[in-house]
């Protein structure tokens, strides 16, 4: 049994999804993850396939140096219109999380009411290699992999709204603090 970095509560219907030493880009995961975090689990797969096509795209708030502007990432709005389509990452993480809804649904869980509650991309050890330089050195050539989880929660049902006839502030009628007091103070003797 893996750790994750959120345990939710045994009560609430969930199911988990995680990948350790993921040989792709830390820093595109990261901003994979964070943008799906709190989709639909049906919508953030929508959206995951269309950055493999091209018609949607992802956008960077954190490592945003030497990133390009797109005019696409205006609809997301990105800061500074940065975006990428980061395909290998993006194929991962799509991984993930069609993993984590079949573990929903093996579970009974209703996969149109799964949402991401949680998703978290960690750094992995780097992978460690060598490139030749000039004058006989040599530089380090290393890759940064990622750890990521996915946890999906079921949405709950929504509550009704209470009808406007009873309670005081059901009403829409405001009750200041000095009227509340007023109502709490009790008059003693007569007058």
């Amino acid at each position: 049994m893996t750790r994750y970095s959120v345990e939710p509560d045994a009560d609430v219907p969930h199911s988990k999804s995680r990948g350790s030493h993921l040989r792709v880009h830390f820093k595109h995961c990261r901003e994979i993850v964070h943008h799906i975090q709190g989709m639909p689990a049906s919508k953030a797969s929508k959206f995951l396939e269309d950055v493999l096509e091209r018609k949607a795209i992802v956008p960077f708030t954190k490592y945003t140096g030497g990133i390009g502007r797109k005019a696409m990432a205006k609809q997301c709005n990105a800061p500074g219109d940065k975006g990428r389509w980061p395909v290998k990452a993006t194929a991962v993480v799509r991984d993930l999380l069609s993993n984590a809804v079949a573990n929903g649904e093996s579970k009974g869980l209703d996969s149109d009411k799964l949402f991401i509650s949680h998703a978290q991309c960690n750094r992995a050890p780097p992978g460690r290699r060598r490139t030749y330089r000039a004058h006989g050195r040599i530089g380090k050539y290393a890759s940064q992999p990622a750890h990521i989880e996915i946890i999906l929660t079921e949405k709950k049902e929504d509550v009704e709204k209470a009808s406007d006839d009873e309670g005081e502030g059901a009403r829409g009628k405001k009750i200041t603090r000095k009227m509340a007091a007023k109502k709490r103070f009790v008059k003693v003797g007569g007058a």
